[in-house]
């Protein structure tokens, strides 16, 4: 501990930051739109980390509900085979915009910690 009483271990800890990916990766999601109808719409993610996925969706979706992505994972030079990730989160954030192409909104979930990872059906 410091002077002040705070462990250096603890702000080393709080400064690290969570490793964001940005590119084009395709994804189903599924869940249900604001309307409380079930919904199965094929988009990208824009951004992925351990904890947050965003992607834009035509589906209208509120804070607070649950959806499910599948994730497709290529084959490349290190993965013989390619993969399907599935992992389920919440909705944290959602912004429409008329500027956005199909009157798509921009949405941030918060991934859940489980998740399971399989062979890609052919």
């Amino acid at each position: 501990m410091n002077a002040n009483g705070t462990s250096i271990q603890g702000v080393s800890r709080a400064q690290k930051r969570e490793r964001t990916f940005e590119f084009s990766l395709p994804v189903l999601v599924q869940g249900f739109d604001a309307a409380d109808r079930e919904f199965s719409e094929r988009t990208v993610i824009s951004s992925l980390s351990a904890k947050e996925a965003v992607f834009m969706l035509r589906a209208r979706v509120m804070i607070g509900i649950k959806l499910n992505l599948n994730l497709q994972v290529p084959q490349t030079s290190m993965l013989e085979k390619p993969l399907e990730l599935c992992v389920s989160g919440t909705v944290q954030y959602v912004r429409s915009d008329t500027s956005f192409k199909n009157k798509s909104q921009l949405v941030s979930m918060k991934l859940d910690s489980d998740f399971q990872i399989q062979p890609l059906a052919s």
